[in-house]
């Protein structure tokens, strides 16, 4: 890993600033693709499923007072 980076070193400026880019645009993709992983294994998981209906629930009794509103004025 020293010889790698003593080697990065000694390259030309825009060379540097390219092993920089391409370094951190394939880092953001492990990270990305982590945290999709991630984000589809909580998703599926049972006790997120009822969590999510709760909260959701609040939202879904504003939905139907918006709703008879509308309807009342009709």
């Amino acid at each position: 890993m020293e010889k790698i980076i003593h080697k990065i070193r000694k390259q030309p400026e825009h060379v540097r600033r390219n092993v920089l880019h391409i370094s951190t645009v394939a880092i953001a993709i492990i990270l990305i693709l982590l945290w999709i992983y991630s984000l589809g294994t909580t998703l599926t998981n049972q006790n997120t499923q009822v969590k999510i209906g709760q909260d959701l629930k609040p939202f879904s009794a504003l939905k139907d007072n918006i709703v008879g509103g509308y309807n009342n004025l009709k």
